[in-house]
């Protein structure tokens, strides 16, 4: 079962999926990204990542490389190549190959690559027992509600997080809570879910709406507000949502226990109400 490349309206073989030196996405970071899971083979919530992926080329002012029909008729025969049980897709698109100038060029192609991967899902046990993280400034900028291929920011965080030995890096900016490296962040206070609000602070993540939706239908409050580092200290709960990460529990952050060490009951309940959507 290989992995798949797509570039430009081609599958190639992998070592030849190649993009030109003066793509503005290698020169400028000028472009975005989606990345889409599947459940049992089939893309998890499509049509929300696909419309993501529209509104970020939109707010970038980059124009459309594939109409949503097309990307699904591609990546559904990538997924036929791939014939992986479960797989990441991950699509990228940038403003094109034009000499290196910040302005945009008056001419250009979009260019479209797509990569199919296996998809490795989290060990049982690390979700069973939880997992920890560290607090770091946020260094991003102002448009993270933009699916950007500019990461380095995200990248320095993650390094951080590694050296520490903990899982995610989570963001404050301004001694407010934003998200992680690669999740959004979500406490349970008194029963309530506590999350960032959606806006320019962070990417509001297609798993993250899945769970707040799952919440209400639970009957649980939730807040979309910003929280301090001391209220994230002082959750009875915390956990993370991402397409890879699902609903993961947190249980130390900084060094200090969070609740009572272990998953809590309000996270253990929207990782099941998941598991149902999506087993």
């Amino acid at each position: 079962m290989p992995d798949v490349a797509f570039v430009n309206g081609r599958f190639v073989p992998w070592e030849q999926a190649t993009v030109p030196v003066e793509d503005r996405g290698f020169q400028f970071g000028d472009g975005v990204y989606e990345v889409i899971r599947t459940y049992h083979g089939k893309p998890f919530e499509l049509e929300a990542h696909l419309a993501r992926l529209d509104r970020s080329a939109n707010e970038l002012r980059l124009p459309p490389a594939y109409s949503r029909s097309q990307w699904i008729a591609f990546i559904q025969q990538g997924l036929s190549q791939a014939r992986y049980p479960e797989a990441k897709i991950y699509i990228q698109l940038t403003r094109g190959v034009a000499p290196r100038d910040h302005a945009f060029p008056a001419q250009v192609t979009p260019t479209a690559v797509m990569t199919i991967r296996e998809l490795t899902p989290l060990a049982e046990a690390v979700r069973h027992a939880g997992v920890t993280a560290r607090t770091c400034d946020d260094l991003r900028w102002g448009r993270c509600d933009i699916k950007s291929v500019n990461l380095l920011a995200n990248v320095l965080a993650r390094e951080e997080a590694k050296t520490a030995g903990v899982f995610e890096a989570i963001l404050v900016k301004d001694g407010r809570v934003t998200e992680g490296s690669v999740s959004n962040v979500m406490i349970v206070r008194s029963g309530a879910i506590v999350t960032a609000p959606e806006g320019p602070r962070i990417l509001s993540g297609v798993t993250r709406t899945v769970v707040l939706g799952l919440a209400r239908q639970e009957g649980l409050s939730v807040q979309e507000r910003f929280v301090s580092v001391d209220e994230l200290y002082g959750a009875d709960e915390v956990f993370l949502t991402g397409t890879t990460v699902e609903v993961l529990g947190v249980v130390r952050i900084d060094g200090r226990t969070i609740g009572t060490g272990r998953l809590g009951p309000i996270t253990m309940r929207l990782a099941a109400a998941w598991a149902a959507v999506t087993g």
